[in-house]
């Protein structure tokens, strides 16, 4: 398991990768197929993905990528800071794939680590942004730097959002998004969910609504945005255990409504 890190290069075919700080993007792509050559390398039909899929992951001592897949980390950023690069990537890539006017009315649903993230990364648009989740304490990680942040059971005069965005990983959050989008507007989902889920579809062709699904990110603006200090992750820290306390720690992030959980090797 496990696939975000940071990490030391120990060995490598170009050797001035070795003794380099590094983030590495999870998917590994094969690079010559027909996804890979038209510039779609995370949805290649052959990758492998690290700590998920055909590659064993970075709760290890020592694991390998692609040197293709590696991203030097800035010497500003912290390792515990750094760790946080490939899910700030994928808060990114929902501004890659839509774009979000600063007059727009923006909900984010759910208040869990990419939620968090997501939030503050679409408050850099200047939108009319409301956060919604379940922990009075989590949503209090937004409102400091200036979020404006709702429970669940307020959200009910949100209706209308220009755009909404799941992070809830719940199916019923799925539901919530829908009835909260306006005609026309854009609902990116980020929940993957566990079996399918019902909806009605007469419904989004009547209304016209965008649906977006959004998965993993660019590195760059990701790393950028830790260096420039403009994402607070540190507040969703939770945690530190060492390797061998790896079962403690999974037991502890798959606690109810924990926040990051770091391993050291």
């Amino acid at each position: 398991l496990g696939h975000e890190f940071v990490g030391i290069v120990e060995q490598a075919d170009d050797a001035a990768w070795q003794g380099q700080r590094v983030v590495g993007d999870i998917n590994a792509a094969c690079g010559w197929c027909a996804t890979c050559v038209t510039g779609r390398p995370t949805h290649c039909p052959e990758r492998t993905t690290l700590g998920i899929e055909g590659r064993d992951g970075a709760l290890a001592d020592l694991f390998c990528l692609p040197e293709t897949n590696l991203h030097h980390v800035p010497p500003t950023i912290p390792d515990e800071a750094a760790v946080f690069v490939e899910p700030l990537a994928a808060a990114c890539e929902v501004l890659e794939q839509v774009h979000v006017e600063p007059s727009e009315r923006v909900v984010v649903l759910g208040d869990g680590k990419l939620g968090l993230l997501v939030a503050q990364v679409l408050a850099l648009t200047g939108c009319e942004l409301t956060v919604v989740g379940r922990h009075e304490e989590k949503l209090a990680i937004l409102a400091k730097n200036g979020i404006h942040t709702l429970l669940s059971d307020a959200s009910g005069s949100l209706a209308g959002a220009d755009m909404v965005v799941e992070c809830t990983g719940q199916a019923a959050g799925f539901q919530e998004a829908r009835r909260l989008v306006r005609p026309r507007g854009t609902l990116v989902l980020k929940s993957t969910y566990h079996g399918t889920v019902e909806t009605d579809l007469s419904g989004l062709v009547v209304d016209e609504i965008h649906v977006v699904g959004s998965r993993c990110g660019p590195f760059p603006p990701a790393l950028r945005l830790l260096e420039q200090e403009l994402v607070d992750v540190a507040s969703l820290i939770e945690a530190e255990y060492g390797l061998d306390q790896a079962m403690e720690a999974l037991e502890h992030a798959g606690s109810r409504g924990s926040l990051k959980v770091l391993i050291r090797p």
